[in-house]
């Protein structure tokens, strides 16, 4: 008995110490109000923000499921090994949230979904049936700098094909990524798909420049952030990786003239045999047949995550006020592998929610989204009870209805169906409830009817298709 009186004063004293803190945190907090700002760089969803998530979710889903993808899901925590492995050192140091849980483990919340997938993948190896058809659409964070078209948070399209080593993997995720901006709307001339393979740069750093593994690394992640740098310095960069004999045999002058090189064609005579140019040209002719015409090559494109093994593409926004990435991907052989089972040929790509809804926005492509509730019931008098029977009628008919019941004057009623973007608000009163006769009325034009709950069903339906 002593232990448990000890026991019950300690917890006493300890929730009579938090019930003072909490009191004198109220009191500072009394002169200092809490910011209603969500964190800095993840947005608040208010019912007219998630409607057009909803939207771009809805085609999202469609378009992969039309393809034949099959979505999954990970856990928003992962350990922070399985980024470190192969993601790139500026997404693992700079932009990961990382923490120590209670038991010592490293953490991460993920930045980018591709490894918690090959994980999956890696973890049925053999169960699996190949080709697999997978996509997703998690939330991400990534610590860096909000901007326009970059936030900490977002959610992103993931989709990817497994266990397809030949070209027609390409040719399908890039098809699909297509399918996409065409669904959203999209003229192709307001988006160019470019293309680039990671083998033929890696072929060019080092056999046509002869530079080593190491300077061919740290040139390949220059060259990423090529168009975000100056001329002179992106040169001046390029200088001091490269060694004073390199430059002297030209090596500066010849990566800024391939790195020009638009037309695939125009590429140095050293590299006009690489296996790779034959595929992108192939590639090229394939999305071709299938009326993808606006596509290029760029020789600069290198994509920043270090698992690309070959041919990498982004979309690109052709608008000068938005004249940016939008999305993309590659192939990545060897991600699987990296799990202690036998690689799995991959291809795939991600498609986030913030520069797509930049480029919908842009490009006057928003589509115009109603309120999810179809009708606004308005009931006249003390009528609540006997209404019941006529709003369980409406539901089970399909209409989406919200009741007032604040006892209102109808006139106010009116006014919060309208600022809430319904469409239209049904009467029910004691003389409707004895007729079954319902007043009607389309709050977009004004205009009333009446007519029995079938008839209204009916309109208000025909009326939101």
């Amino acid at each position: 008995m002593p232990r448990s009186f000890g026991l019950g004063n300690h917890h006493h004293a300890r929730r009579s110490y938090i019930s003072a803190v909490l009191a004198y945190n109220w009191h500072i907090m009394g002169a200092m109000p809490l910011s209603t700002q969500p964190y800095k760089g993840s947005r608040d969803f208010y019912p007219h923000d998630k409607r057009l998530q909803k939207y771009i979710f809805e085609v999202m889903r469609s378009v992969a499921e039309k393809f034949g993808y099959e979505e999954y899901d990970a856990p928003l925590l992962e350990p922070l090994e399985l980024y470190a492995a192969k993601t790139g050192d500026e997404i693992v140091n700079e932009q990961t949230y990382t923490f120590e849980d209670r038991g010592g483990r490293k953490v991460a919340i993920r930045p980018e979904m591709t490894p918690s997938v090959s994980r999956m993948v890696a973890a049925k190896r053999q169960e699996l049936a190949y080709p697999l058809r997978w996509y997703s659409i998690p939330n991400v964070w990534r610590y860096e700098r909000p901007q326009r078209g970059r936030l900490r948070e977002h959610w992103q399209l993931n989709v990817d094909v497994f266990g397809v080593a030949d070209l027609t993997a390409e040719h399908e995720i890039i098809t699909m990524a297509d399918a996409l901006m065409q669904t959203f709307h999209a003229k192709r001339s307001q988006y160019t798909i470019r293309l680039n393979s990671r083998k033929l740069t890696d072929s060019f750093l080092r056999d046509y420049l002869m530079v080593d593994e190491v300077q061919a690394h740290t040139l390949s992640k220059l060259i990423d952030r090529m168009h975000k740098t100056g001329h002179a310095e992106f040169t001046a960069s390029a200088d001091a990786i490269l060694t004073p004999s390199q430059r002297e045999q030209g090596a500066s002058e010849r990566l800024l003239n391939t790195l020009k090189v638009d037309d695939i064609n125009e590429l140095p005579q050293e590299l006009h045999k690489h296996p790779s140019v034959f595929e992108l040209k192939r590639l090229m002719n394939l999305l071709h047949e299938s009326n993808i015409k606006n596509v290029e090559f760029d020789f600069s494109l290198m994509r920043g995550f270090d698992y690309y093994t070959d041919i990498v593409f982004e979309v690109f926004d052709t608008n000068p006020e938005n004249n940016r990435s939008l999305f993309g991907g590659g192939r990545y052989d060897g991600l699987v592998g990296l799990f202690g089972v036998e690689p799995v040929p991959t291809v795939g790509f991600g498609m986030g929610d913030v520069t797509l809804a930049n480029f919908l926005e842009t490009h006057d492509l928003l589509p115009v989204l109603r309120s999810e509730t179809e009708a606004y019931i308005i009931l006249v008098g003390d009528v609540y009870d006997a209404a019941q029977k006529t709003i369980v009628a409406l539901r089970e008919m399909g209409l989406n209805v919200a009741v007032d019941a604040t006892g209102r004057k109808p006139a106010a009623q009116i006014k919060t169906a309208v600022k809430k973007g319904i469409a239209y608000a049904i009467f029910i009163g004691e003389k409707e409830l004895a007729t079954d006769q319902f007043n009607l009325k389309n709050l977009h034009t004004n205009t009333e009817e009446t007519h029995g709950l079938q008839r209204i069903v009916s309109i208000v339906k025909d009326y939101r298709h």
